[in-house]
């Protein structure tokens, strides 16, 4: 079992930078694959970025270059760096787990970036 909780959304002005976190209780983080996700008004929920436990990352292509991800095993933490924010990154951001036969969601965090 593992519990997520996501930290770190606000109000940002285009151009500004904001730090996310999630705490994750429980065990098994060192060995799942961590990735961040969002969702906009009226849009579907997009992937953003993801490492898995070996530290590679991938990252969607909009965000690419902008956000960086990064992973703390010794204090089961995920964060995402996100950078150059524009408008169009405003969403609820959700913190995400997987593994094999494994699928744990945060409840999200507000992300609001200003023109």
């Amino acid at each position: 079992q593992l519990q997520l909780v996501e930290s770190g959304g606000g109000l940002v002005q285009a151009g500004g930078s904001l730090r996310l976190s999630c705490a994750a209780s429980g065990s098994i983080f060192s060995i799942m694959t961590m990735a961040w996700y969002r969702q906009a008004p009226g849009k579907q929920r997009e992937f953003v970025a993801r490492i898995n436990p070996g530290d590679f990352s991938y990252y969607a292509d909009s965000v690419k270059g902008r956000f960086t991800i990064s992973r703390d095993n010794a204090k089961n933490t995920v964060h995402l760096q996100m950078n150059t924010l524009k408008p169009d990154d405003t969403a609820v951001y959700y913190c995400n787990a997987v593994n094999v036969g494994l699928d744990y969601w945060g409840q999200g965090t507000q992300v609001t970036v200003s023109s």
